[in-house]
């Protein structure tokens, strides 16, 4: 603690919780103003977002798919609260407090809503370590609260905050579920400005949300797999391949659509691409989603030239592949076979909602038919290492050289990530149908790598970048640059030349400065419901018992059930409204418990109990939480409703 007066800030809990790190024999990093810092993330208010059509790319459809966020990202993650428990990887590459390169304003100690820019932390203050600190440990909270339950984190650092980085990682993620520690090669000459040694390295440090849960893809060693981990219940273990291959304009024939059993959506292979296998084993494997298909003509000579390059008038007479009966029943039929069965070769990723993929079980596979460069899903057994050479990880050099291809010169960017290694990460850590989140996205690297990945492997996988850009320069590069290299790259339309479109799309959005209600009210409304299931304790039990949450936005009040299916009811609708057990309050969860199909008693969270009945447990919330929660409990006099 800073001084005395800082205790008044806190809860009882939060109390306790410094008390035991201060008695915890284990290691914790301290730092001037970190007992205020620890409470910022979730003082953060979400912004309303203004989509912006002339910087997104794509179809609409596309737009859906990914996002460039413009504006800080401390508030972009707070406004994107419906993504927290959702993204899979997050790769991102903070500033490494070289001097001047990150802005710390001194109001983000008490508000970190205050707008303010800050001023640059140059090398040579001395506060500059703790500043950075101050920056990134409300941001580390909340990009571990994004994460899923199998998530990951992998960031980019030097030798500069190495140590406070990874001290920070180790109290917010916890140690032992540190994967570990990447050293690659950014460059491959030997500048020595220290005089002592030369730095040729820089690190990636990786953290999972839970080490138990999380899977790392790795090179690939050999071919045994547990069947444990197929996704259905074939009991052969198998993994996937791409369904569409390269050189459309020599396989013209196997460019067409196929009906989704699942959605209705008419797929076709990405721009340039083809099916990879002939249409009559293609429509054989989707018979087994218990679908009926049929081939027909869809008058789409026109969408299918585009793809393949050439004019309408060389494209071959050829049909789609559809469903034959209603859309409604094939959902249903082909639904049950993912929950149940065994998934035909021909499968869909996201569940069935996102683009098809080929089954390959490993016992058929030759020796040799995946070479040591091929990188697949994690279902396969590799081998890594934790130094990664340039050849393996490519260099900063190198990364300057794809970012200027793209857009041109003129960008300003001495040190860029080349794709390369970010290639490898996300093949690692994140799902071939899974999400990657920047929130200090630069130049868009990440953006531009998982495009790469989904145009040359067929998957599936989404992004979100988050840039503010430099805005004492009111350069907003998050649409100068980072939105432009992703429209460029999803184009074609780079600087040193065409290249083929790929697809995929964006849609790009700026933070205004206006909070958004909305989000902010299920925000609190989310982190009180977490209040009650975690506090929650039955002393009539020998070891407690735990709640189970009900998350339904049907229900007014009901947020969770116990064992003995008694509900669990939540009185908050926000600072402005009624916080207290009304009859009216009463007789809505009754209403709510009864559609849920559970018994009484009642046990209801609120402020004050101003309705006294039989069958009602009240659990009164603390005046410390709901002021946590923006409820000015010193003005706010207590009024019985009734009177």
């Amino acid at each position: 603690m800073d001084n005395f007066d800082d205790f008044e800030l806190l809860s009882k809990a939060e109390l306790i919780e410094l008390l035991a790190e201060r008695t915890d024999p284990g290691v914790n990093i301290t730092f001037p103003g970190k007992a205020i810092t620890r409470q910022l993330a979730r003082k953060v208010r979400p912004r309303v977002q203004r989509t912006i059509a002339k910087y997104s790319a794509g179809t609409p459809a596309e737009q859906a798919q990914n996002l460039v966020l413009e504006g800080d990202n401390l508030h972009g993650l707070a406004t994107l609260y419906r993504e927290r428990g959702h993204v899979d990887l997050i790769l991102t590459d903070p500033p490494y407090n070289t001097g001047n390169d990150f802005r710390y304003n001194d109001k983000w100690d008490v508000d970190p809503n205050d707008d303010g820019l800050g001023t640059l932390v140059g090398g040579d203050d001395k506060a500059k370590h703790t500043k950075w600190m101050k920056f990134m440990y409300p941001r580390l909270q909340m990009m571990h609260a994004m994460l899923s339950q199998t998530g990951v984190l992998a960031i980019c650092i030097d030798f500069r905050e190495l140590f406070h980085l990874g001290q920070m990682l180790d109290e917010i993620f916890v140690d032992k579920n540190r994967l570990g520690i990447i050293n690659w090669q950014r460059t491959y000459s030997k500048q020595n400005d220290s005089g002592q040694l030369a730095t040729v390295t820089e690190y990636v440090l990786v953290y999972a949300k839970d080490a138990k849960l999380a899977k790392t893809a790795l090179l690939y060693k050999d071919r045994d797999q547990d069947p444990a981990n197929n996704p259905d219940s074939d009991p052969e273990p198998w993994t996937d391949s791409p369904a569409t291959a390269s050189n459309a304009k020599a396989h013209k024939s196997m460019v067409y659509a196929i009906q989704n059993p699942f959605t209705g959506e008419l797929l076709y292979p990405p721009r340039g691409s083809a099916w990879r296998n002939e249409q009559a084993w293609i429509i054989q494997q989707l018979a087994g989603w218990d679908v009926d298909f049929e081939l027909r003509d869809i008058q789409d000579a026109t969408k299918r030239a585009q793809l393949i390059g050439v004019d309408e008038s060389k494209v071959p007479d050829v049909k789609a592949i559809v469903v034959s009966g209603p859309l409604e029943e094939a959902a249903v039929k082909a639904t049950a076979v993912r929950d149940s069965g065994v998934w035909p070769e021909f499968y869909f990723l996201r569940q069935g909602l996102g683009k098809p993929r080929i089954k390959k079980h490993i016992k058929r596979m030759k020796k040799g038919e995946v070479s040591s460069t091929f990188w697949s899903t994690e279902s396969l057994l590799w081998e890594t290492d934790t130094s990664w050479p340039h050849q393996v990880s490519g260099h900063s050099e190198q990364g300057v050289k794809e970012l200027t291809a793209v857009v041109g010169e003129g960008h300003e960017f001495k040190t860029v990530k080349p794709l390369r290694l970010f290639e490898k990460i996300i093949k690692l850590w994140c799902p071939i149908d899974g999400t990657v989140l920047d929130p200090f996205a630069g130049s868009g690297t990440a953006g531009h790598a998982v495009l790469n990945l989904n145009d040359s492997t067929g998957s599936d996988r989404r992004f979100i970048l988050m840039e503010q850009g430099r805005q004492d320069k009111d350069d907003s590069y998050a649409r100068t640059l980072t939105a432009e290299r992703i429209r460029r790259v999803v184009t074609g339309d780079w600087a040193s030349g065409p290249k083929p479109p790929i697809s995929g799309g964006f849609a790009f959005r700026q933070l205004t400065k206006q909070v958004d209600a909305k989000a902010l009210l299920q925000m609190e409304r989310e982190e009180m419901v977490d209040t009650v299931v975690a506090s929650y304790f039955d002393s009539s039990r020998r070891r407690g018992a735990s709640l189970v949450r009900i998350n339904d936005p049907a229900y007014e009040y009901l947020v969770a059930r116990n064992s003995d299916g008694e509900g669990f009811f939540l009185v908050w609708k926000g600072p402005g409204e009624n916080t207290d057990l009304t009859e009216e309050v009463y007789e809505a969860c009754v209403e709510e418990g009864l559609k849920a199909g559970l018994r009484p008693k009642y046990h209801v969270y609120g402020r004050f109990n101003l309705f006294s009945t039989e069958g009602v447990h009240f659990y009164q919330i603390p005046d410390r939480i709901l002021a946590d929660f923006g409820l000015d409990v010193r003005t706010e006099s207590y009024e019985d409703a009734t009177t």
